[in-house]
């Protein structure tokens, strides 16, 4: 850019040129033959005396073509996991007559066998989900009912089953029979049980939370005493090591089965106070040993994370409804709730962004109670409309089905040379 030129342009130019008198041929070649000399016959000052030149590929296009298509093989793109609208409402709903409505009891669970249990009312059903077929395990009589909380041993074949009365009863639900009762350690109803190996850990409505050995005959090992109000919530976290349980005194506590002792009641590890309600819904992280979600009762909506190494509260999202339970996906980050008024829904959240992925609706009272299949994906919920629904909301059971099946059974090292 020639900035003196472009102003004389502007300014003297423009006069001489409208002052300019008629001259002699010559004069006008004389001129011409000057701004050619001069370089002055420009009548753009910013122009492209050629096209620019072409681009030269210092790699051929086939070759980033093969590279490319070699490293979107190697690194295949993981698609996005869809819900499709259909799949929003559940797949089977079954009648649930006589289940009670209270939040703070826990009367659904499905076993490592694939069988689910419920209570409704004094009477525990088993539900085969291989065969479809339901059978009655037990009718406890009035004074001991109703039953209060169900939950099946690791072995998916004994059950342990919460009375009203203060008592727990062990069943074996192939022989039908029951093996024994726990009395003793509770002085009102047990609404809530946690299994860790031969350990059954209790939660009353006294507060009081009892570890038993189921193997021995003086089966209380171990008491945890925090909560003042009903313990509503119990759960063990994967390696056995931490149990959580939450109360209608709107605590939780983290207990280290470590400094447990039988001499004297044991003292919590963390005592978390974030929640303004009753905390009922626990969950454990299955990706995260150390990371535990809970949720909390009308008065407080809200989901919280916690770190139960420090007892730090890592995030808190307001649902804007009561938490009835929790249960994450074991196959991806997400995490399911249930909730109380006003949609009564299930809502799925990505995990941690707790964006929400999809909303189940088809309840008409909260869902109060959760169970996830062994396989990790078909959802069972009950309500208090008395209604038992499954839903497919962390995967389709036939392809999980597929992936866990068992592969042909190949000689050890099959594929190295034989040595002779």
């Amino acid at each position: 850019m020639d900035m003196d030129y472009a102003h004389f342009m502007v300014t003297q130019g423009r006069k001489e040129k409208d002052n300019s008198v008629p001259s002699s041929p010559s004069s006008e070649a004389y001129k011409r033959l000057l701004a050619e000399t001069l370089n002055l016959n420009r009548t753009r000052i910013l122009a492209f005396k050629n096209k620019p030149p072409v681009p030269v590929e210092l790699i051929p296009h086939q070759h980033t073509a093969s590279a490319s298509s070699t490293t979107h093989q190697a690194k295949p793109t993981k698609p996005r996991r869809h819900i499709p609208q259909v799949k929003q409402t559940s797949e089977r709903t079954l009648d649930a007559p006589d289940l009670v409505d209270d939040f703070y009891l826990n009367l659904l669970d499905w076993g490592s066998s694939n069988v689910l249990a419920i209570a409704l009312g004094s009477t525990v059903y088993l539900w085969d989900a291989s065969t479809g077929s339901t059978s009655e395990l037990v009718t406890v009589d009035e004074e001991h009912g109703p039953v209060t909380s169900v939950n099946w041993a690791p072995d998916g074949r004994h059950i342990a089953i919460g009375l009203n009365n203060s008592e727990v009863q062990l069943w074996d639900s192939a022989s039908n029979k029951q093996l024994r009762t726990l009395k003793g350690g509770h002085r009102c109803r047990v609404g809530s049980l946690a299994w860790n190996d031969h350990i059954l850990t209790t939660g009353g409505m006294d507060g009081r939370i009892i570890n038993n050995d189921v193997r021995i005959r003086d089966h209380i090992v171990e008491t945890y005493r925090g909560h003042t109000q009903e313990v509503c919530g119990l759960k063990w976290s994967a390696s056995g090591k931490q149990l959580a349980s939450g109360g209608n005194d709107n605590l939780i506590h983290i207990w280290d089965r470590s400094v447990a002792s039988s001499s004297s009641p044991t003292q919590y590890l963390h005592r978390l106070e974030d929640h303004t309600s009753a905390v009922k819904a626990l969950a454990w992280c299955p990706f995260q040993s150390n990371l535990l979600a809970s949720g909390g009762g009308g008065g407080d909506r809200t989901i919280k994370f916690w770190n139960t190494h420090t007892g730090a509260c890592l995030n808190s999202v307001d649902t804007g409804s009561q938490v009835c339970a929790l249960l994450w996906n074991k196959n991806e980050r997400e995490l399911l709730s249930s909730h109380g008024f006003t949609q009564n829904q299930l809502t799925l959240w990505k995990y941690p962004s707790m964006v929400k992925t999809a909303e189940l609706t088809g309840h008409t009272s909260r869902v109060l109670f959760l169970a996830q299949s062994p396989d990790g994906c078909t959802v069972a919920s009950a309500a208090g409309d008395e209604t038992l629904r499954f839903w497919n909301v962390f995967g389709d059971p036939n392809e999980a089905a597929k992936k866990s099946a068992p592969k042909k059974n190949q000689e050890p090292f099959a594929w190295a040379n034989r040595i002779r």
